[in-house]
């Protein structure tokens, strides 16, 4: 099926600084040439644009010379020579972090349940916080759902539902209006400028399709806008003009006017008013009188309800506020509109105009970011002073708009002052921790370390002790490491290890103690990349380029980032490997098509042209074959290099971007994905593609209904291949009933009789063969993956497995997975599926395989702990699952071990185990029965 593995973003530091020492290559010392060229123009390149002071030194000393040796290519790579370990350092997470993930998840999942409803919308927040670390996107989008679901009141609802669209960055949406609607009430801007709590609602249809409401529709007649003479006991005169009123009308506007017409004062006893000095005009009185009559506002223009909304505020009319302030709100459908009305909601406190003023500004966020009222509206004290007085200063609010001005610039003067105001909103603990770490991670960038120290301290106060690693940075940079040494040898001995605690030390050691605390942590989290890029480059630097090659490999095989890439790029130029080189720089700008190589000296499309006349000139058509042969074998990388060439000659073509997103989520690339979709979407030559594009945009960010219905519109214009293969594959992602099986096999049959190419053809073979499986139809499963193969769909070969498994064809089941793995070049999954195949011994030699090429896979733990639990060895199984927790909390894992503490009777280590998977997933059946039979234990 189509790849669901998805994670937030592809991040890492910029490499690298370039050192003069390189290793010896094995390019004979003729080589040059071309090459030779391409690293003049490098080295010209980098001479041109680099700026290097004493104090902060990009590059190495020029006299630092290669051996004899050294051939022409290495010679040309002088004085800039190759990355340093020396300017190497791992970045800090600017999100919250905990040293015990597992107990944070487990008392965020109680106190949710125990929360009164009306607050659990801020513990859902509290777990969008909590979930922003994870590589899981899908996590934090539920519990900002969630968050929206429960809100109470206007401003949240307002902020969250604009947080959800952000999600999906409609604003790349060509033709997408920041006021549209998705059509349920969870993102609908009128639903959210609706108050009450009814979560029941969320995820209905809202009203906006309805026609306008009676008071908009509503035109005032003549003898309905004035009271007559006859009737009228009372006259308010504005300058020149007298307004007649009936006294009583006016009077029950407000106390104020009441005790002004009845209390004894002197306008009691008089028929005339003058009234000119209230701020009000004749025509702005005359609505004031027909409101008083008819408590309707009719069709009068925006300036003349504006007039009213400053008298009402005058008089205390809380009444006509009310009426004028929903009226003025709903007149908000722009930019131009809010910032035109901003400013006179703030002025008489306005609430609902001011809602539907900052929904516009949110709904057009990262691009409203610019607008130059911005500082003046959201980023002073005195701003925040200014929303507090109208009840829209949140610490919601200022943790949307920072997250969002930290990924457009970190080191901005915006970003600091966002992260400000939400250090001054924050009240909870875990509020005031994720300010101040935010705003020391930010400090750090801006090499202000005295002040970064400060908020790492302050943050660290506030009990975020991942923060300490901040502070130790900020001493380290400040000249004080053996301070920076302390503080972390400190942490270590205070709490239970944790990679980044090694990782952080290493950074203040050197020789095998450094290299050891770097073993520690990869052993404890192998997903960190600072210990293989300072592995990799220490092998470069003792002329061990093959070997620094495979090391920095090991982390691209199971976690692609573009400074990993960019960093095995270089290596391989070293090599005069061109192609890998081009191969890996294509790759990284798919993830990052702005990136900055060398010290953000040069853009790698400069670089890409370098390279370009150093490999094979393909056409587009060796091109497609070029991706056909990558694809089957499974080399992911090699496929998406492919596709940028391709792109490259043809920008436009939505298929190939299409493409692209594919492969970025079988990379886990979740957010380079989602870009590329927009473009796909963005860049489709007809209504029906179009469609399609969205509802794969819809269904990734878990709107699966919405998503089956653009496929469905998109079917009903044009029959195509991927329409009918995107309702298939919706419909499929849930347990399907006998019934529903055949329907996804029409759809899928119906996909494979509409015109596509080999690639797409053999995915909808193999997902057919897979629903097949499900409805016991073995032999027609097998022609679906027999036809796949055919055309070299390679992942075939793992369905034909399961059939000849399920006839109880073991070794042939075997065989199978053994092709797959010879010709697949990721291949950990292969491991994986083959140890189901074949005896004890050799699962275990596979699932040793499956994890040292991707750690991350749960299986082969699960796995080893289920066989330690079968031969009673407890201590070790409980091990095996809490190594792999520690670094991927993952859903199965934590109800394994629950279930292992709990058969041990521990049921106070089952219920916090159970929690934080329900955290993760609060519907989990299993999960949620081991937890009721283990609370009933505690309880006897």
């Amino acid at each position: 099926m189509r790849s669901l593995k998805i994670m937030d973003g592809c991040k890492g530091t910029q490499v690298y600084a370039l050192n003069p020492s390189g290793p010896p290559t094995t390019a004979g010392a003729g080589a040059g040439g071309v090459g030779d060229k391409l690293l003049h123009h490098l080295q010209d390149h980098l001479r041109v644009n680099s700026i290097r002071s004493k104090s902060n030194r990009v590059f190495q000393a020029p006299n630092q010379t290669l051996t004899s040796n050294n051939n022409a290519m290495s010679e040309n790579l002088l004085p800039y020579g190759l990355p340093s370990t020396d300017l190497l350092e791992p970045l800090i997470d600017p999100c919250l972090k905990s040293v015990d993930f597992v107990q944070t998840l487990a008392d965020v999942y109680r106190r949710i349940e125990n929360c009164p409803q009306f607050d659990k919308w801020k513990l859902f927040l509290e777990q969008c916080a909590v979930f922003r670390g994870l590589s899981d996107p899908k996590l934090f989008r539920k519990s900002l759902r969630a968050a929206r679901q429960h809100a109470v009141d206007v401003h949240t609802k307002t902020v969250l539902s604009a947080w959800l669209r952000f999600e999906r960055r409609e604003d790349e949406l060509i033709g997408y209006s920041a006021m549209e609607c998705c059509g349920r009430n969870i993102e609908c801007p009128k639903a959210s400028l609706v108050s009450g709590y009814n979560p029941e609602s969320v995820y209905e249809s809202c009203m906006c399709s309805s026609s306008s409401r009676a008071d908009d529709e509503f035109v005032v007649r003549d003898e309905e806008c004035s009271t007559s003479e006859e009737d009228g006991d009372v006259s308010f005169c504005i300058r020149d003009e007298e307004v007649r009123c009936v006294r009583y009308n006016i009077a029950s506007l407000s106390r104020p006017f009441r005790v002004m017409l009845y209390g004894g004062f002197s306008e009691t006893r008089r028929e005339k008013i003058n009234f000119s000095k209230n701020g009000i005009s004749a025509e702005g009185m005359r609505a004031a009188e027909f409101f008083s009559r008819t408590k309707r506002l009719g069709s009068f223009d925006a300036k003349i309800v504006l007039e009213l909304l400053s008298l009402a505020n005058k008089f205390c009319c809380e009444e006509l506020k009310s009426v004028c302030d929903a009226h003025l709100a709903s007149l908000v459908r722009d930019m131009e509109d809010a910032m035109l009305l901003f400013e006179y909601g703030l002025e008489e406190t306005a609430y609902l105009l001011v809602a539907a003023c900052l929904q516009v500004f949110l709904r057009e966020l990262p691009c409203s970011m610019h607008n130059p009222n911005m500082m003046r509206f959201f980023c002073s004290s005195e701003a925040r002073e200014r929303l507090a007085m109208v009840g829209h200063a949140s610490f919601v609010l200022y943790y949307f708009m920072s997250q969002i001005a930290m990924e457009e610039d970190m080191k901005s003067n915006t970003t600091v002052m966002l992260l400000e105001r939400l250090g001054e909103c924050a009240t909870e603990s875990w509020e005031k921790q994720l300010a101040f770490h935010q705003l020391g991670v930010v400090m750090l960038e801006r090499k202000e370390y005295k002040d970064a120290q400060h908020w790492f301290e302050a943050a660290a106060e506030a009990g975020h002790i991942y923060s300490l690693v901040g502070v130790a940075r900020a001493k380290y940079k400040r000249g004080h490491k053996y301070s920076a040494y302390k503080q972390m040898n400190s942490l270590i001995s205070d709490y239970s290890p944790v990679g980044w605690m090694y990782q952080e030390r290493a950074l203040y050691c050197i020789g095998k103690e450094k290299m050891m605390d770097l073993s520690t942590a990869t052993e404890l989290d192998p997903t960190l990349l600072y210990p293989y890029k300072y592995r990799a480059v220490s092998l470069l630097e003792e002329h061990m380029i093959g070997a620094a090659i495979s090391e920095i490999s090991k982390i691209i095989g199971f976690k692609v980032s573009p400074d990993c890439l960019e960093l095995r790029a270089w290596f391989l130029i070293a090599l005069e490997d061109y192609e890998g080189a081009l191969r890996d720089v294509r790759a990284l700008l798919t993830l990052d098509p702005n990136y900055m190589m060398f010290q953000e000296k040069m853009h790698g499309d400069h670089l890409v042209e370098l390279l370009c006349p150093l490999v094979p000139q393909l056409s587009q058509a060796d091109c497609w074959m070029q991706l056909y042969d990558r694809w089957s074998c499974v080399d992911d990388i090699g496929s998406l290099a492919v596709v940028h060439h391709m792109l490259a000659n043809d920008p436009g073509k939505s298929l190939l971007r299409f493409r692209q997103s594919l492969l970025l989520l079988r990379l886990n690339c979740q957010k380079s994905a989602m870009r590329s979709l927009r473009l796909a979407r963005n860049h489709s030559s007809s209504k029906h593609e179009r469609l399609v594009y969205e509802g794969w945009i819809l269904y990734d960010t878990g709107h699966r209904e919405e998503a089956l219905a653009k496929a469905e519109e998109s079917i009903s214009i044009q029959r195509s291949f991927e329409a009918f293969f995107l309702k298939a594959y919706a419909l499929a992602d849930s347990s399907l009933d006998p019934e529903s099986s055949m329907y996804v096999i029409q759809l899928l049959e119906e996909a494979l009789r509409c015109p596509s190419d080999g690639l797409r053809k053999g995915q909808a073979l193999n997902n057919l063969g897979s629903v097949y499986v499900d409805c016991d139809k073995l032999d027609l499963a097998a022609d679906c993956y027999m036809n796949a193969l055919n055309i070299k769909h390679t992942r075939a070969h793992q369905g034909l497995a399961r059939v000849y498994h399920l006839k109880s064809q073991r070794k042939a089941a075997y065989d199978e997975m053994t092709k797959l793995i010879e010709k697949a070049r990721n291949n950990a999954s292969a491991y994986e599926k083959r140890s189901e195949y074949c005896d004890r011994d050799m699962a275990k030699s596979d699932l040793t395989m499956a994890t040292q090429l991707d750690p991350l896979r749960t299986y082969p733990y699960r796995y080893r702990a289920a066989v330690l639990m079968d031969d009673h060895k407890e201590k070790e199984a409980i091990d095996e699952l809490s190594r792999a927790i520690a670094f991927k909390p993952d859903l199965q894992l934590l109800h394994l071990r629950a279930a292992f503490y709990e058969s041990m009777s521990d049921y106070i280590c089952t219920i916090r185990d159970c929690e934080a998977a329900l955290c993760l997933d609060s519907s989990h059946a299993d999960t949620l029965e081991l937890y009721n039979k283990a609370k009933e234990h505690v309880n006897e």
